[in-house]
Parts: C-alpha cells; structure tokens; sequence
C-alpha cells in the first residue's frame, strides 16, 4: 500500500471491513455501492491493492457513513487535500517536478527530509518520523517495474543551501541525486542562479501524466496545498513547465555543476 504509510492503510482497510461486516454486506454488494468489483474489494481488503482516495470514497458511499473515512485519514496522517495527488502519482507514466528552494521530496534522503520537517518546530518527534516514514515510501514509485519518467528542475539555490551545520546532509543528499540523476527514467536540471527572473518564481508545481494521457497539477503552499485537474488551470501548469525547464541547464550539465558544488566547500 504505497499511498499511505502502512500502519495508517492496515488501519483504515481493517476499518472498512470492520464496518463492511457489520452492515452484513458481501464484499460483492459493498462494491456496487463503492463503485468497485468484488476482487477488486477483496484485493484491497488482503493487502495485495493499493489503498487509494477513490477506493476510500467509495467506501464512504457503500457504507453511507457521510465521509467518515476520509476525515479518518485526513486525521490520523495524510492531508485529505494531497490524496488525490498521491492517486496521481502513483499511477503517472510521466512524472514532472519544478521545485526553486528544495530538493523535490521523491529524491530527498532521509537525512534532508528528517531537516526539511523539522523546520515545522508545532510538530512533535513522533509526528516527524510518521511524516518522514510516509514520503520514502513514496519514492518507491521511481524504483518500481515499469516506473514513470521522472524530470526535475531545481534552482541552484537548492544545491549551495549548505551552512556549515548542514554540509554533510547535504552531500548526502548531493551524492543520492547524481546517482538518481544516472539513472535512466530520472532526469534533474539545474536552473542557474543567472536566470534572476523567470516564471517559476511565483512558486513550486509538480504535473503528472495519468495513464490516460491527462495531465493533473499539484502546488503546495503554507497552509496545505491544491490539486488541480481542470483543463485550463493544467494548460496554465504545463506551458510555465515548458518555460522553467526550457531556462535550465541540460541533463549532463546539470549533473556536472551538482557535482561542482561539493569541491567548492573545500
């Protein structure tokens, strides 16, 4: 279940059974309410199908339970708001990142990522790990069979935020993203510091591209963030895409000037 911490999934698939069971429903009638088959249902009940955002709001539907399980969710760990992104995500065949002041979340290491939510000090230790556990599981959707092309474009900033307290995070995390970076669904352009103004600076954006061929868009700010699937808001993403990406550096450029960075430390 890669869409959710599994702790979080096991809990919220034994509560849908739970509740399932005891409005005596099969899970063949449970999936006509939920929109689903019943191998479907049973896939998901066994822990062999992703628990996803749909599944769960079909599960509120069968059960008439007025959204009671995606206000779990929401509760208990993921942001109800980012569901729909993690759909996207992990079912995308193409996958596009513009991230200008941090190293996109599927290519952080556990060492950044632990420093990247710390930064939010209303979070308790136990509320950090649970949030750092969920975005590597995340990243296994670069490493899986038949994974999605995956492009990043970062602003240089990004590579040289190393203060002398967080240099040898950094070159972790600089070390993971060449290796990514070489392989051959990843791709992670730099964009130079030289380009003073640009589009992207209105904020970070990811686009995925759904087995479908539609493309959905995601933004995140201070308060939570937005998924966005209407056609004219996506355009919108995916022309500022084009633009962000068209001023950054090449894929091997790129690659030589994150490298460059860990020598102009010594």
């Amino acid at each position: 279940m890669a869409d959710l911490p599994h702790p979080l999934a096991a809990f919220i698939v034994a509560e849908i059974r739970r509740a399932r069971g005891a409005a005596g429903m099969t899970q063949e009638a449970f999936g006509r309410g939920a929109g689903f088959s019943a191998s479907h249902v049973s896939a998901v009940e066994g822990e062999t199908r992703a628990l996803t955002m749909d599944f769960i709001k079909g599960a509120d539907r069968a059960l008439n339970n007025a959204g009671l399980f995606e206000r779990m969710v929401g509760k208990l760990g993921t942001p109800s708001w980012f569901l729909p992104w993690l759909d996207a995500e992990r079912t995308a065949t193409q996958l596009r990142c513009f991230q200008p002041s941090l190293v996109p979340g599927l290519l952080q290491t556990e060492a950044y990522a632990r420093a990247v939510i710390r930064c939010d000090d209303t979070l308790s230790d136990d509320e950090v790990e649970k949030r750092l556990a969920h975005r590597i599981d995340r990243q296994a959707v670069l490493t899986k069979v038949n994974a999605p092309q995956f492009i990043a474009v970062i602003g240089e900033a990004v590579l040289r935020r190393a203060a002398v307290d967080f240099r040898d995070i950094m070159a972790g995390q600089i070390k993971q993203l060449t290796t990514l970076a070489e392989r051959p669904n990843i791709s992670v352009h730099v964009l130079p510091d030289e380009v003073s103004m640009h589009v992207g600076l209105t904020g970070p954006f990811s686009l995925a591209r759904l087995p479908d061929h539609k493309w959905v868009g995601q933004m995140e700010n201070q308060l939570g963030g937005v998924v966005v699937d209407r056609d004219i808001d996506v355009d919108t993403l995916v022309s500022r895409w084009e633009t962000v990406r068209n001023e950054a550096l090449p894929r091997r450029q790129s690659i030589d000037l994150i490298k460059e960075v860990v020598t102009s430390w010594t």
